[in-house]
């Protein structure tokens, strides 16, 4: 169970430069247990020397501020942790919220994905807007309202120390929206592409004849990516587990598009129509064991990549 002296500890040093962590908790550690001491040294009992040695130290990001030598007065130090705990809480959502609203209304309009760039940009501008407004309301507030009652800090406040983990959230977001976009696109390339008839109309960069069962299995196996992804994240960390599903996953994708572009099968054989130097036989031929070569590079590395990590947490278990 976490004590309130390594909650505090874990609330300060997540603000501090990452180079002096293990310097400042030693510090503050050894100063902390100090104070406490002196006071049970005078009678009083351990937990209330510790709530209240905690407390006498303060806001932990304040603390953190001064050991950082950073300065909060983007604002003032008075408004400035209200205002950026307000801020985080609201681009957290309204900016996405807007933007899916905005993209949704356009898909309905007869857009069709260049939905999704206008609700980006709109996602974009709202945040700007958050921000710019916000800023200004508590900067009027410090200079013409008198200083208001702000709620004291307490050591009730402190979260619980944060579950290590070594797959971020940040990895996973991308991991996901790579994989979306790539399903998205394998429908999409068949109805949009760069590549058109001579009387405009769209030819599909990979072979038609592949929907028969090919394209839907290999949507099928990003589909599970994505999956994956997802659970690995709740679960934290690479295990040997994870790391023979992740094998699979990978197998069931990269084989299937190497025979593909091997045998000439991937790509769409109407693109020689438009595209002269794919009617040779030798640029096919080389085209696709280019399209193979890269596969099969990727799927070693990405093997490589998780076998060191699941390998790299083993040995700290």
């Amino acid at each position: 169970m976490n004590t309130l002296t390594d909650r505090y500890l874990a609330a300060t040093l997540r603000s501090v430069p990452s180079q002096r962590r293990d310097e400042i908790a030693s510090e503050l550690r050894a100063s902390i247990e100090d104070m406490i001491e002196d006071r049970t040294g005078g009678g009083q009992d351990t937990p209330t020397a510790e709530r209240e040695v905690l407390t006498e130290l303060g806001n932990p990001d304040l603390l953190a501020a001064r050991y950082a030598d950073r300065r909060l007065q983007l604002i003032g130090p008075t408004y400035y942790l209200v205002w950026l705990r307000l801020l985080k809480v609201l681009l957290s959502f309204i900016p996405a919220l807007v933007g899916t609203i905005v993209a949704i209304v356009d898909v309905a309009d007869g857009k069709g994905f260049g939905a999704i760039g206008t609700g980006i940009v709109i996602a974009m501008q709202v945040a700007v807007q958050i921000a710019f407004w916000l800023t200004v309301t508590f900067a009027l507030i410090e200079r013409f309202q008198p200083v208001s009652s702000l709620p004291e800090w307490t050591v009730d406040q402190l979260p619980d120390v944060p579950a290590r983990k070594d797959i971020s959230l940040a990895d996973t977001i991308a991991s996901v929206a790579m994989l979306v976009v790539t399903i998205g696109y394998l429908p999409f390339q068949h109805y949009q592409s760069w590549v058109h008839e001579t009387d405009g109309g769209n030819i599909p960069i990979l072979d038609p004849a592949l929907w028969s069962f090919w394209l839907p299995a290999l949507m099928a196996v990003l589909v599970a990516d994505v999956v994956f992804e997802i659970v690995k994240y709740r679960i934290g960390h690479w295990t040997w587990t994870l790391f023979g599903v992740k094998a699979l996953l990978s197998l069931a994708f990269s084989v299937p598009v190497v025979w593909l572009a091997l045998t000439d099968r991937l790509l769409n054989p109407a693109l020689g129509d438009r595209l002269s130097w794919l009617a040779e036989g030798d640029n096919r031929n080389t085209l696709g064991a280019v399209i193979a070569l890269g596969t099969a590079v990727v799927l070693v590395w990405d093997l490589i990549d998780t076998a060191t990590k699941g390998r790299r947490h083993a040995a700290r278990a």
